[in-house]
């Protein structure tokens, strides 16, 4: 019985370009400082350094990237709940706003009440 086989993952399949990518410029540039009197062996240690040293610039990278991410996403999280507090909070706002108060209207009916009981009791007299 034969297996289907898969296809791998075009982001795996870019991780293996990278790396090659990475091998080759890393043999590229140890080839373009290489001495007199190295050995091809020598040359292979000094580029496998230099992939070595290129591959963690990379990580660093990612993660540093990574980090940049998280925050930028946790300044957008306060962001959005700022904003919807502001929004709750105008909106408690509008409410206490528009709720008239009634005791100014009720003394001001209860002065004129009185103004015309005293106007009418002095007519009287």
């Amino acid at each position: 019985m034969t297996q289907p086989t898969t296809a791998p993952s075009p982001a795996k399949n870019k991780q293996k370009k990278d790396a090659r990518d990475i091998r080759a410029e890393a043999a590229k540039i140890a080839n373009s400082i290489k001495t007199e009197g190295q050995t091809p062996a020598e040359t292979k240690v000094i580029a496998n350094g230099i992939q070595r040293g290129m591959e963690m610039f990379l990580r660093q990278q990612s993660e540093k990237t990574r980090d940049l991410d998280k925050r930028t996403k946790k300044v957008r999280q306060l962001a959005n709940q700022l904003t919807q507090q502001k929004a709750e909070d105008g909106a408690e706002e509008s409410v206490v706003i528009h709720n008239k108060p009634v005791l100014p209207w009720m003394l001001l009916a209860a002065s004129w009440v009185l103004f015309l009981i005293a106007g009418v009791v002095l007519v009287l007299r």
